[in-house]
Parts: C-alpha cells; structure tokens; sequence
C-alpha cells in the first residue's frame, strides 16, 4: 500500500468511451480489470467523469455543416468537435459496469458547463477555471499521483500536465491507458507529458 500521500486518479472510464460507445477508444474496456488491482494499492482513489449536458458545444452536432472530429475556435482556444457522448443521465455517461466504484473517495463531474469543454481533471479547457480537485487534493496532503484511463493523448495526457505544473509529482500507467491517437495526438501528448516532467511507465 501507498502513504497517505498518494492517490489514484481514474480518467472517464465510461460506457461511451468504450468498445460499443459513442466515442470508443479503442481497448478502453481492456484496462478495467488492471484498474481494479491498482486500485487496492492506493490509500486514496478519485474517479473522474464526463458529464455534458445534451447541447454541450464541443459535440458536432451543435454546429451546423460540421462533422464530428472537426476542428473549430472556440472563445478559449482551438476544440475538436466530437460525437455526442457522455450526456447527462445516459448509460453512456454511466461508469463501465466493471469499473469498482466503491473504492472512490471522490466522483469528480467535469465537462458540464454548456459553453467550454474539459479535459483536464483540474481546469476547463480555458486553462483558469478550476475543477476544485487541486483544493481536494491539498487538503488531504496528497502530493504524489497515478493516473490511469481514457483516452491518453486527451483526458489523461491534460490532467497529467496540469498536475505537474501545479507542483504535484505525477506518473501516467502507459499499460492502463487507451489512447484515441487523432492526427498525431498520441506522439504529441507523450513529448508534452515527458516536457512536464511526467513519469510515463
């Protein structure tokens, strides 16, 4: 077992983000029973989870004449457009049903806000506006982090970047994560983690 120091954090293991899901990584479900070892060496676990109201503005489908996978601006930045996924209430949004949520301390929603999408577990999409996981953490003297899930070059690779800047010491599982691997996505989110001084293993 870990010290008190140190916690799992599990990014968006959802029904969408699955084998059969409307944004599917492919070999997402492939992780989970790892997840679920991982998880009992760790003294505290958080899991995050995406949460999109049905008319979030990074899906596709709010934009007239676009595609999923485009690109576009947004006021905060470049977004990629994708499929409808992760909306409120649905079984897609749900957590895959071999996933043991009972060993999560935090449930982390992210993404619910109409106007800007989230990545990262700790900031929107915009860079400034928190989740409140960097509070939760500091209150409990966490300052080491494992994280593990879906989709590397996304999810993962942005909470993992933005940990290390806040001054936590962060390792990504390589084994325990699916990546999407857009345009390049995959080789990207590498070079940026191993530039934040992430440890990918």
């Amino acid at each position: 077992m870990r010290d008190a120091t140190h916690a799992l954090i599990v990014i968006d293991v959802q029904n969408d983000f699955c084998p059969g899901g409307a944004l599917a990584v492919p070999g997402g479900d492939q992780i989970v029973p790892g997840i679920n070892s991982l998880m009992e060496k760790f003294p505290a676990v958080i899991l995050t989870q995406d949460w999109h109201p049905a008319d979030h503005s990074s899906f596709a489908s709010q934009h007239p004449g676009a595609a999923p996978m485009d690109m576009t601006e947004m006021p905060y930045g470049p977004q990629v457009l994708w499929p409808d996924h992760c909306v409120q209430g649905t079984k897609g949004a749900a957590f895959h049903d071999d996933l043991n949520t009972t060993r999560a301390d935090l449930i982390l929603r992210k993404g619910f806000r109409r106007k800007i999408d989230s990545y990262s577990a700790f900031f929107e999409n915009d860079q400034t506006t928190p989740t409140g996981l960097e509070g939760y953490l500091r209150t409990r003297g966490i300052d080491h982090l494992t994280m593990v899930g879906l989709a590397t070059d996304f999810c993962v690779n942005f909470s993992a970047v933005d940990a290390a800047k806040l001054g936590f010491a962060v390792e990504v599982r390589g084994d325990l994560c699916r990546a999407i691997d857009l345009n390049g996505s995959l080789a990207a989110a590498r070079d940026g983690m191993a530039a934040a001084g992430v440890t990918v293993t």
